[in-house]
C-alpha cells in the first residue's frame, strides 16, 4: 500500500473498529441500548415482586399492564413519578421478569436513538418493555421529540413496545409561574408543559413514606436474609440520612449485612 490516503484510511480503520455485534435479542431477559446496538445485560437479577412493600396499587396496575403487552394485547406505555428511592426503577425490573418481557434500558443521551431501536425491535416475535429512567427536561421544547413517539407522530413504537419512564417528576418538565406571566397565551405555556406526561395511558405516583412503612421494608429485607434488626437503630441510620425511603431502607440493610459479615446480592436497586 503506497497511496498515503489509503495508509490514513487503515490507520483510522484499526484505531475506531466497527461496533460490536448487536445481542440476539430473543435470547436475554434484558438489554442495554446506547444508540447503535442491543448489548445483553450483565447481572441482571431483579428482585422477587413479593418483596417491594408499600407499593400494592401500583404493582398490580403495572403487573396487569405487562402482561397485557406479553400476550400480545393492548397496553399502556407507562409513567412512574415521585419520590426518590421509592422502588420505582426496581418495580419495572421485577415486574418485567415476572411477566415474561424483555426489558431494554435505554440512556437518557441517547433518546434521539429510538427510531433505531424500535425499528430494530420491530420484528422480533418477542415483547419488550423500553425502560427510560430518572428521565426530565429542562425545557418543553426538548420533549417534543418523545411526545410524537408515544403517540400522533409519523413514526411511533412498534405494537410489540411500549415505554416504562421514570421521573421525580409528575410532568417531566419543570414548572415556573413564570410562564404563565410571559407567555402571549399563558394556556399554551401550560399545555406545553404538561403535553408528554398526558400522552402516557398508565401514570403511577410513588410518594414519601412514613416511619411505619419504613421499618415494614427493612423488616421484609431483613427476615429474607436471615438479619436480625433493632428498629431504633434503623430509624436512627434514616434520621443521619435525612429521609425515609425504600432505598435508604435497603442501605440499611446493606449495613446489617456488612455488620453480619454476610453477602447479598439485591440486583437493581430501588
Amino acid at each position: 500500500m503506497t497511496d498515503p490516503l489509503e495508509r490514513i484510511a487503515a490507520a483510522l480503520e484499526r484505531l475506531a473498529p466497527p461496533p460490536p455485534a448487536s445481542a440476539d435479542p430473543l435470547a436475554h431477559p434484558a438489554y442495554l441500548w446506547h444508540g447503535e446496538v442491543l448489548e445483553a445485560a450483565r447481572g441482571f437479577a431483579p428482585l422477587p415482586l413479593d418483596m417491594l412493600t408499600a407499593m400494592d396499587a401500583q404493582k398490580a396496575s403495572l403487573i396487569e399492564n405487562f402482561r397485557r403487552l406479553a400476550a400480545g394485547h393492548a397496553a399502556h406505555d407507562v409513567l412512574l413519578w415521585g419520590a426518590r428511592g421509592t422502588g420505582k426503577s426496581a418495580l419495572v425490573a421485577s415486574t418485567a421478569a415476572a411477566t415474561g418481557l424483555a426489558l431494554v434500558e435505554v440512556a437518557t443521551a441517547s433518546l434521539d436513538s429510538l427510531p433505531r431501536l424500535f425499528a430494530t425491535l420491530a420484528p422480533v416475535k418477542r415483547a419488550f418493555v423500553v425502560f427510560i429512567d430518572d428521565l426530565g427536561f429542562s425545557a418543553p421544547s426538548e420533549a417534543r421529540a418523545l411526545r410524537s413517539l408515544l403517540q400522533g407522530g409519523a413514526e411511533a413504537r412498534p405494537d410489540n413496545t411500549r415505554l416504562a419512564v421514570t421521573s421525580n417528576r409528575r410532568h417531566l418538565v419543570p414548572r415556573d409561574i413564570a410562564e404563565q406571566e410571559s407567555a402571549i397565551n399563558p394556556r399554551d405555556a401550560v399545555d406545553d408543559a404538561l403535553a408528554l406526561a398526558d400522552r402516557f395511558g398508565l401514570s403511577l405516583g410513588f410518594h414519601v413514606i412514613d416511619q411505619d412503612t419504613y421499618l415494614a421494608i427493612i423488616e421484609r429485607y431483613a427476615t429474607s436474609y436471615g438479619l436480625p434488626f433493632d428498629p431504633v437503630d434503623a430509624v436512627g441510620w434514616a434520621t443521619r440520612r435525612g429521609s425515609r425511603s425504600g432505598r435508604v431502607a435497603w442501605q440499611y440493610v446493606v449495613d446489617l449485612a456488612g455488620r453480619a459479615g454476610v453477602a447479598i446480592d439485591r440486583g437493581k436497586g430501588a
